[in-house]
């Protein structure tokens, strides 16, 4: 593989871990771009318009994976001493449980993007968890792209793999928290969440037979899987569901990218100020443009199928009102 097989060079900039080249393309897009993503295994790729000229930027890999294993590790104490106060009293063990399924939602999640985003030959990071004290202990966990996009098809079979693959191991998790009796004890006057219900959780709660009055937190840890896959799958910016509307109505994504944290908004009127809240939050992810892939043509059946999916799957996590704060 030689560049100047791709490009013809007429001026190159070197520095102390990047070198730029200044390129006239002599094949086709779908060569540039399968090009572009074997040097991807190696280098940070981008191939950029500035200033009327095309410039071919490759840029030393910096990967320092140990940041990823202590972000990991902190989120693991972070997740289980917030766990194991979902138990009406401290409870160690099962605040070990609930990180184990937490994380397991959150990591499957991830590990499918890095997965498919890898066979893609495209430029990514291992997982960042992020400990945060919420009341799960974690605020998720993100994996960062660099690089360029091959294809509509390369972008909608990563941003939808995430979603699935953590959709599935919600599921999972879910079924087996509602199969375990959970009766705390709770002093008059403290005060307790009642959760609303999607479609997806009332299903899991139907084939598992529960009618129990609490939740375990296991099942609770898959409830806010179902939950953090919908907003995921918000046709919003870099969200996955970004990523998604891109690959399947290119350009036009943009458009619902922008108008639709003010549905979120309006909302927010009838089901609660979560959504407000969120709405105005989102404003700030979908000013952010989406990068174009290099071979921007429409995706073929399988994958506009694919990309569907992902939204009947928003459809079943939607959960209209999530929180209501109640005392006993």
């Amino acid at each position: 593989m030689r560049i100047e097989d791709y490009f013809y060079i007429y001026g190159i900039e070197k520095g102390r871990d990047f070198v730029r080249y200044l390129v006239i393309p002599r094949r086709s897009d779908e060569e540039i771009a399968a090009l572009l993503a074997e040097l991807s295994a190696e280098y940070d790729a981008s191939l950029k318009w500035r200033y009327g000229e095309l410039i071919l930027e490759l840029k030393r890999k910096k990967m320092k994976a140990w940041i990823n294993l202590v972000l990991l590790i902190a989120t693991f104490f972070s997740t289980s001493f917030f766990g194991s106060l979902l138990y009406g009293e401290p409870d160690i063990f099962g605040g070990l449980l609930f990180s184990v399924a937490i994380l397991f939602i959150l990591g499957s999640h991830e590990l499918a993007h890095y997965a498919f985003a890898r066979r893609w030959k495209m430029r990514t990071s291992l997982p960042y968890f992020i400990p945060f004290p919420t009341i799960i202990g974690t605020l998720g966990a993100i994996i960062k792209h660099s690089g360029v996009i091959p294809s509509r098809r390369a972008l909608v079979e990563v941003g939808a793999s995430g979603p699935i693959v953590g959709f599935l191991a919600s599921l999972i998790v879910t079924y087996i928290g509602l199969g375990i009796p959970f009766n705390p004890q709770f002093e008059r006057g403290e005060g307790i969440i009642m959760l609303g219900t999607s479609i997806a959780f009332e299903l899991m709660v139907r084939i598992s037979g529960f009618s129990g009055e609490f939740l375990h937190p296991i099942a609770f840890a898959g409830w806010v899987g179902i939950l953090l896959t919908f907003f995921n799958l918000l046709p919003i910016g870099q969200l996955d569901g970004g990523h998604v509307a891109r690959a399947l109505i290119g350009e036009k994504s943009e458009i619902v990218s922008k108008t639709f944290p003010i549905f979120l908004i309006i909302m927010g009127l009838f089901f609660g100020e979560i959504w407000i809240f969120w709405g105005i939050i989102l404003v700030f992810f979908s000013a952010i443009k989406h990068p174009k892939p290099i071979n921007d043509e429409r995706l073929d059946l399988k994958g506009f199928l694919l990309g569907i999916s992902c939204y009947i799957i928003a459809i079943l996590c939607f959960t209209p009102r999530p929180f209501i704060f109640e005392l006993q």
